[in-house]
């Protein structure tokens, strides 16, 4: 079948399990912020969104990425990715639309995991920080405007 395949050896299954990790961390650290997640690993015909949860009064489309490799994780998430979760959002308002007397503000977050090089996490241990996974959250990471 053309196009882009899913790994499903040991590699696969690895970079599955760390997704899992990246995600569950990302959970875990937009609730200490204050966010009611509704929804994680949203699944429909045109794509796919990792969290949704309410930020106050809007609705948030999160997308989670994580780097090893020392690059800006919010940069790998591209044109054509950015599509595929908006057009997930929107099927996902869609099925709002018909349990809500009107749609909420919206907007597209990206929480961007950091992970230490491979063997700094054990060297780093004893210093404050050294080692550790950085999490940070970009509000409106990107809007309909990027698109067009």
């Amino acid at each position: 079948m053309p196009g882009r395949s899913r790994q499903t050896g040991a590699g696969g299954r690895a970079a599955g399990e760390a997704g899992r990790s990246a995600e569950e961390a990302a959970a875990l650290y937009l609730r200490r912020l204050g966010y009611r997640i509704v929804s994680r690993n949203y699944r429909c015909r045109q794509g796919e969104i990792d969290i949704i949860a309410w930020d106050g009064p809007n609705l948030v489309f999160v997308e989670v990425r994580q780097r090893t490799d020392g690059g800006l994780a919010a940069e790998s998430i591209d044109s054509r990715k950015r599509r595929k979760i908006v057009a997930a959002a929107r099927h996902y308002l869609y099925r709002l639309a018909g349990q809500a007397a009107e749609l909420p503000p919206c907007r597209f977050d990206a929480v961007c995991l950091a992970l230490p090089p491979a063997g700094q996490a054990e060297a780093g241990a004893g210093e404050a920080g050294a080692g550790e996974t950085a999490i940070t959250l970009l509000k409106n990471a990107f809007d309909l405007s990027d698109l067009y």
